[in-house]
């Protein structure tokens, strides 16, 4: 992050991040399949799927979600607050990387969802579809969140503009 950060996404090649981390351009790409994912990779989805699965399975599921959500963010606010902050503004600020974004929230929509619900072959089609839905509502919801945050330099509670935007949601939903 740091390279990238101090000369630019485009301006920043693979070679310079791997001699960065004393590393060969091959065992970067072992670990990140292309230069998108030296930004986007993160550790977030298996703290995230722990936190909503460790939630009561009686528990509706909106809540459900809801709580490991904010629960997940606390966790990496907690340890990652600048890095989050620095990763989010430099996606927002590179058109490829905006661009790749929403693969990365598929790809955690999916993770959760099949935590929920199991295989897709074995889970029940409605239950499996709301757990889509709502998953990807909540999602959203934090996105726009900590797109908000990073839009005014990580200066608003992040935990609170989450909550806010979840608010939003039920608000919206309830009418």
């Amino acid at each position: 992050m740091r390279l990238f950060l101090e000369r630019g996404y485009d301006a920043t090649t693979v070679s310079e991040v791997a001699a960065a981390a004393e590393v060969s351009h091959m065992t970067v790409f072992r670990y990140f399949p292309t230069k998108e994912a030296l930004v986007l990779a993160d550790d977030y989805d298996p703290l995230l799927v722990e936190r909503i699965t460790a939630r009561p399975a009686g528990e509706p599921l909106l809540c459900r979600l809801q709580a490991g959500l904010l629960q997940a963010l606390a966790e990496v606010l907690a340890a990652d607050r600048e890095l989050l902050l620095a990763r989010t503004r430099f996606i927002l600020a590179t058109p490829a990387l905006r661009a790749r974004q929403w693969e990365t929230q598929y790809a955690t929509q999916q993770a959760v969802v099949a935590a929920l619900c199991g295989p897709s072959a074995t889970a029940d089609p409605e239950q499996e579809f709301r757990a889509w839905v709502t998953t990807g509502v909540c999602l959203a919801a934090a996105a726009a969140a900590i797109i908000r945050w990073a839009q005014q330099d990580g200066r608003p509670d992040l935990l609170d503009l989450t909550r806010h935007a979840l608010a939003i949601l039920a608000e919206e939903t309830a009418r």
